[in-house]
C-alpha cells in the first residue's frame, strides 16, 4: 500500500486560561467548539477543540490548558505561527475591520508564497495568519458554522500553512520528504530576513491546507514552550489500518515514538523530528459526532469512555467557560 498523508490534521496549542480562550475563538474568529473536553493526560484542565460545522479533520484547532505556563518565548525548533484559510481576498479586508473593532493586534495585509495574508496575535500572544483561499488549489476547505457570529462568505474555513523556524532546515526537510512524503512546492522570501529562504512543501492534493512551511534561522535562540505557543502539528492518515503502516515505517528508521495512541475520536502517533518539533499522525475518523449529536456539539463536557467514571470528579474542578453555561 502507497502512503500518503492528506494533508494537515490538527494543530494543538497552549492557553493559560481556558475562558478566555473560549470567548476569543469563539466570538471574535467565529470558531465553533467542536469538543470540550479534558487533556488526556491532565484530566484536572481543559482540552477545548475549534473547527468548522463538524469539526472536520483539516479544521481542528484545539487548545490545552495549562493555567501556570509562563508566557512562550519565540525562538527556534518551533511550530512559530498557525495559518487559518478564509474564502477570499476580499475577506482579509473584512477581517482587519473586525480586528480593529475588537482591539487585535494585527499587521497589514502581505503576500506569502502567492497568497495574500493578514498576520495577527491572540490575547496571549499566540502567532496566527489568515491565508486567502482566493487562487488555492488543491485540498478542499470546511464549511463554517451557520451560528457563527461571522458570515460565512468572510468565515475561516480551515487550517491553512503550518510555519515551522528550525535552526538546521535540512533535518527537518529530509523527514517531511524521505520519511513523510512531502513534495516541494516552491520558496518565498521570509517577513523576518527578506530572504528567499521559507521552503513550501505541500502533500496529499496540494494546497494550502496540506502544507509545512519552513525557515532556517541561525540567529535565533531556542524556543522555550508556554502560554501563546504550539504544542505539535497532526497531519492527516485515512484510517486505522494506514497508520498501523506508518508506525512500522517509523519504527524501521529509529525514530523514537509514541506507538498506537487511542484519542477515541481518533488514533495516533507521535514523534520528534531531529530539531525537536513534535508530530502527529492522525486518523480522519471515527470523529467528534462518536459521542454527541452533530447539532450539540462542544455544548457539555464530553469524557471518553475509560474516564467517564471519573466525571464527577473531574467536574468539580473545572470552571465553566462561559458563566452562562456549566462545565
Amino acid at each position: 500500500m502507497s502512503l500518503t498523508l492528506k494533508g494537515l490534521h490538527h494543530v494543538s496549542a497552549i492557553t493559560a486560561k481556558a475562558p478566555e480562550n473560549y470567548k476569543f475563538y469563539t466570538e471574535v474568529l467565529g470558531l465553533r467548539l467542536i469538543k470540550k473536553t479534558v487533556n488526556q493526560d491532565d484530566v484536572s484542565v481543559y482540552h477545548l477543540f475549534y473547527g468548522d460545522e463538524t469539526g472536520n479533520p483539516g479544521t481542528e484547532l484545539t487548545f490545552f490548558e495549562l493555567p501556570n505556563a509562563g508566557r512562550n518565548r519565540d525562538g527556534n525548533n518551533s511550530i512559530s505561527a498557525l495559518s487559518l484559510r478564509v474564502p477570499s481576498d476580499d475577506a482579509l479586508l473584512f477581517w482587519t475591520q473586525r480586528f480593529t473593532v475588537f482591539g487585535v493586534e494585527h499587521d497589514e495585509i502581505t503576500e506569502r508564497g502567492g497568497r495574500k495574508t493578514l498576520a495577527f496575535t491572540d490575547h496571549e500572544g499566540q502567532r496566527l495568519i489568515l491565508v486567502s483561499d482566493e487562487h488555492n488549489q488543491g485540498m478542499a476547505g470546511g464549511k463554517p458554522w451557520d451560528k457563527s457570529p461571522v458570515p460565512a462568505e468572510y468565515a475561516i474555513v480551515g487550517l491553512g500553512p503550518a510555519h515551522l523556524t528550525v535552526e538546521t532546515a535540512e533535518h527537518t526537510a529530509l523527514i517531511l520528504e524521505d520519511l513523510l512524503g512531502f513534495r516541494r512546492a516552491g520558496t518565498y522570501p521570509s517577513p523576518a530576513t527578506g530572504q528567499p529562504d521559507v521552503i513550501v512543501f505541500e502533500t496529499g492534493e496540494g494546497g494550502s491546507g496540506t502544507e509545512i512551511h519552513l525557515e532556517e534561522r541561525k540567529d535565533l535562540p531556542q524556543e522555550r514552550l508556554g502560554r501563546g505557543g504550539v504544542h505539535h502539528v497532526a497531519f492527516r492518515v485515512d484510517n486505522e489500518e494506514e497508520l498501523k503502516l506508518w508506525i512500522e515505517r517509523i519504527r524501521t528508521v529509529q525514530l523514537p515514538n509514541s506507538g498506537f495512541v487511542d484519542r477515541f475520536y481518533f488514533r495516533s502517533l507521535y514523534f520528534r523530528e531531529p530539531n525537536g518539533i513534535l508530530f502527529e499522525l492522525a486518523t480522519d475518523g471515527p470523529g467528534f459526532a462518536t459521542d454527541e449529536e452533530v447539532e450539540h456539539l462542544g455544548e457539555s463536557l464530553a469524557l471518553p469512555p475509560f474516564l467517564e467514571s471519573k466525571r464527577e470528579q473531574i467536574e468539580a474542578h473545572l470552571k465553566p467557560l462561559d458563566t452562562r453555561q456549566q462545565a
